[in-house]
Formats: C-alpha cells, structure tokens, sequence
C-alpha cells in the first residue's frame, strides 16, 4: 500500500484466538520477484527487509531505522557512531569520522570535532572538514546547491542544537549549538556524509546520485538499483577501518513488507536472512534447522498521542484508562515470547528507568473506573482514529498488535478506527504532525521509537518548540516543567548527574501517562545456517563486515 486506507478490525472474539497472522490488503512483492538475479557470489548475503522499498540511497536514509541500518552505516558514515562489537552489553558512541570531540570549558556551545587523516570516498575524492560543512549545508542551507530535500526531511530534525559550523583546518570542524547541549554527538551520530565531487560528476543531480552514492562506509553499490525489488553491495576493501573491511563477496538486500513473504523466501532459499519473521513461524524455522537470533535493544512500540485542542488524550484519567486496559503479557502472547512487556517508555532495569509511581498493569476494572471519571459510559462511548503501518523497521506485527488493542480498547468504552499506510508514508505523517492534513483527524499515531540516547529516546518526542516542522513532536504536547528538564540534560555534561535527570523525565513520562506504552522487541531474525560470524549487537544498527557464508 502506498496510500492510506481506512481499515476498522471487526470483532473476533476471544483475545486468545488472534494467535495467528493476520493479512491485511494486497502486497506488491511475491517470491517471483525475488527470481531475478539469483547467480550468487561465493560470499553472498540475501536480506529480506521488512521494508517495502530500497531505503533512500544518497546519504541521508529514509524507511525509519531499518533504512540507516541497512543503507546509512553499510555505504556511509557518521562523524560519531556506535560500538556495535558486543552482544553482551548496550552500544555507546565511538569514534566514526572524527577522531575525538570535546566542549569549549568556556563556552559550552562550541564544540571541536578532530576528523580522521586519509578517508577517501568510493569515488576516489578526500574527506575533509569542508566534506562536514557540506553535508550540513545539504540538510540545513535551504540556498545552497546541494540542498536536497528528500535529505533534509530526513536529516534537519536529528540536529536540531546545530547554531553553525565551520572549517578550522582540513581536519578539524568546529559546531556551534543554539544553546549548551550535551546531547549534541548522539545528534550528529545519524548525519551520514555523501561525497561534494561524486554529486558534482553526476551532474549535481541528487536522483542521478541515487543510483551511483559514494559515501566512505564499508560497502559499495556500483550497479544500480531496482527500486521495490532489490539492491546490490560490495566491500570497499579501502575502508579505512580494515577491521571492518567486509568479509562476504556481497550483500543483497531485498523489500518484502509481508511476514508470512519473508518466511516463505527463508524457507525456499531465495534470501538467507529476514527481518522479524512471523512469530507462528519460530518453532518450525528452527526445527527446519534455521536458526533465530535475538537481543534486547533499545526499542519500544507505542501509540504517540496528539495533544491538540480537542484531543480526547488530552485528559490524563483518559490516557491512564487505556494503558491499563493493555493486556501486555497477552501481546507477548501473541508475539510468540518475541518481546519484553512495557512498564514504561523505557524497558525495565534500564538506567534512566527511575520509579515511576504509575504502574503498568493489565486492570480492566480500573481502567473503566478511570473513563467514567472522565465522563465516558455505555450511552457515550470514547471514539478515535489512530494511524499504523501494515510493516516496517521496529514495527513488530502492527497489524495483528493492533487488532488486539482495539478489542481491549473496546472492553472499556474505547473504539478505535485504524488509518493503515505502508512505513514510510507512517513517517512522513508523523513529520509532519497531528495537525497536518495527511494526519486525516487521527488522535494518535502507532510508532517504534529508537531510545537509546537522550535525545532522540525523549527529548524530541515532547520539547514544546520542537513540534512540526522545527522537529517530531508529533502529538504538540508543550509542559514547562519537562522542558525545564530538557534543558537541565542539555545543561548536565556529567554522566553520572544526567543520568538523574534522564530517570526524572522517564518518571513524568510515566506518571502523565504521555503515551500508551506496549512493549520492546527483542530484534528477532531468523538466518539460515550458512550464515556465520554474526553478533546481534544491542541496537537498532548491526555491523555486516564479520560474517561470512558457507558454501
């Protein structure tokens, strides 16, 4: 689907019989598609994604995290990344294009980025501090040449304490910050960076550059792509971190939005790799010798609220009613174990959790109790439109989790009307916001965050001056006393005294019930075992250049 479309789940019955995979309209891939191009390299890997295109190829990826997953840290490069070495600990940031970073001891808005000697693009051409003002102008400069949109949709709201930047000399970049953020290196970690003379020699054509990118990551695509179908990667043996110089012959990656196609393809052999396989799926995959990898990461599978005017989440006794009439552990069900139940935005035992006062639990009684408060009973029912994927990065199974809420939903006086649009049309409604025309009146949007770092986890979802178009306050909740300790983070370059303020925010995000908070994923994959040399790192983002396949 690449339009949304209305889809209202009737009633099923009993929640325990929603065990199975749901299909919900037409898909546009099939296994016959994957037949083209099936002569394999000795080394060669077959990813079926969960997204339904070839993520965005130029630089700044679009398709949510799975895009920079497959298509940002495989062909480019951040001047800060993550360790994605172990599986046994969470990723930190790690030096990627520059060296070291620091903060002025003066002036805690200037920031100082030493970049890495010798790094060339695929093309050839050096990366320099000019490459870094460059590559900001392509997302923020809306005069310069190279301004690209598609880039900038994707890229401004990452960065959103960038004040200015400049080159110092050829290996040093100095970055301004509208106000002092210690955030600001987790916000650079998404800016990929794109080479200034591949897009000159493509004629300064960023669609041009589309099929021929040149970044300075481990891997290459030299041929092309076929956009719903299929993309191509080769190793860069020159990367610059020969650790990572990729091991395999190539890397194949392959949309396929559907569970049960993914599984199917598994199955036949014609990928050897997929994306959240259907969790009905599990046990005859492995007895069929596949087999599933797993890991906590930081994720979590919401309902984000609008807090416009008019908006029935606006009313806490409401928005507490729902998230008690979540049966968690029933979805955990339905996921076949393939998840970690919610008891906050962040999962449990994470470092920033705190001690909420609101609990999670699954108490119907309650949650009716609560809604009756709030003026909602059998003769006036609770109605409400919220939009969801039909696949996507991080989504899990949106379609049947989503069927399973709207019948809890219903138990307490809720009733849920559904707006269904593929991933990336779901992205570019939450853009833009609730109050956008695409939003349709929808009061709530389905969306998987990436939380691992304090921005991007919190801070973007609910700072009052960042709602569209400054950044992805979907729902336009504005409260001064969270943006007090926004900016208390922001102000708060110890580690330790941030990690205090991170678990207060967590604790209003719980309290306030800000969003309805379902479950984390566990990354599920399911690989043939061909497949070696993999560690599923804790993180949206994998390192591909360790495995190998045997023959």
């Amino acid at each position: 689907m690449t339009a949304t479309s209305k889809q209202v789940f009737p009633w099923k019955g009993a929640v325990p019989r929603l065990k199975r995979t749901l299909r919900i309209g037409a898909t546009a891939f099939t296994l016959a598609a994957l037949s083209v191009g099936t002569a394999l390299a000795a080394g060669t890997l077959r990813i079926g994604m969960t997204a339904s295109d070839i993520p965005l190829t130029t630089g700044q990826t679009d398709q949510g995290g799975e895009g920079q997953r497959f298509m940002g840290y495989t062909v480019y490069d951040a001047l800060v990344e993550w360790d994605l070495t172990s599986a046994d600990k969470p990723s930190g940031l790690v030096p990627g294009l520059a060296t070291s970073w620091a903060v002025d001891a003066t002036d805690k808005t200037k920031w100082t980025f030493k970049l890495r000697d010798g790094v060339k693009f695929h093309d050839g051409s050096a990366f320099n501090a000019e490459s870094v003002v460059w590559n900001l102008d392509k997302l923020l400069k809306q005069d310069a040449p190279q301004f690209d949109k598609r880039q900038s949709a994707q890229g401004k709201s990452r960065i959103p304490a960038v004040a200015s930047y400049k080159a110092v000399d050829p290996l040093t970049v100095e970055i301004v910050t509208k106000v002092p953020d210690a955030t600001l290196p987790y916000q650079l970690s998404w800016i990929l960076m794109s080479s200034q003379a591949n897009w000159e020699a493509q004629g300064k054509n960023w669609d041009a550059v589309a099929q021929k990118p040149s970044g300075t990551g481990p891997w290459m695509i030299e041929s092309g792509f076929t956009p719903r179908e299929r993309v191509e990667m080769t190793p860069n043996k020159a990367y610059w971190d020969t650790k990572r110089v990729p091991k395999l012959d190539k890397l194949v990656l392959i949309p396929l939005p559907e569970p049960n196609t993914r599984v199917a393809a598994l199955r036949s052999g014609q990928v050897d790799w997929i994306e959240a396989p259907a969790p009905d799926s599990v046990a005859s995959l492995k007895g069929a010798g596949f087999n599933i990898v797993t890991n906590a990461y930081p994720h979590n599978w919401t309902w984000h609220f609008s807090r416009v005017e008019g908006s029935p989440w606006n009313d806490i006794r409401v928005r507490k009613a729902a998230n008690l009439a979540v049966d968690r552990q029933g979805i955990n069900e339905l996921l076949g174990g393939l998840s970690i139940p919610a008891e906050g935005f962040l999962p449990p035992g994470h470092q920033w959790f705190g001690k909420p006062a609101f609990k999670l639990d699954y108490n119907v009684e309650a949650a009716k109790k609560l809604m009756a408060e709030a003026g909602y009973g059998p003769d006036k029912r609770m109605k409400t439109k919220v939009i969801i994927s039909s696949s996507g990065s991080g989504q899990m199974l949106p379609l049947a989790m989503n069927e399973y809420i709207q019948q809890t939903l219903a138990e307490i006086g809720i009733d849920v009307e559904y707006e269904v649009a593929d991933w990336n049309t779901v992205i570019n409604i939450w853009r833009a916001g609730a109050k956008d025309a695409s939003a349709k009146g929808a009061t709530a949007i389905n969306y998987s965050y990436f939380i691992q770092d304090p921005f991007t986890g919190l801070i973007r979802h609910l700072q009052c001056n960042l709602a569209p178009p400054a950044g992805t306050n979907w729902g336009y909740y504005c409260d001064p006393d969270m943006d007090a300790l926004f900016d208390k983070v922001r102000n708060t370059f110890d580690a330790a005294e941030q990690d205090k303020v991170l678990q207060a925010i967590h604790e209003k995000y719980v309290n306030d019930a800000l969003f309805l908070m379902v479950t984390h994923d566990v990354a599920p994959r399911a690989m043939s075992a061909k497949v070696k040399g993999y560690v599923q790192a804790q993180n949206w983002f994998q390192d591909f250049s360790q495995i190998t396949m045997d023959p």
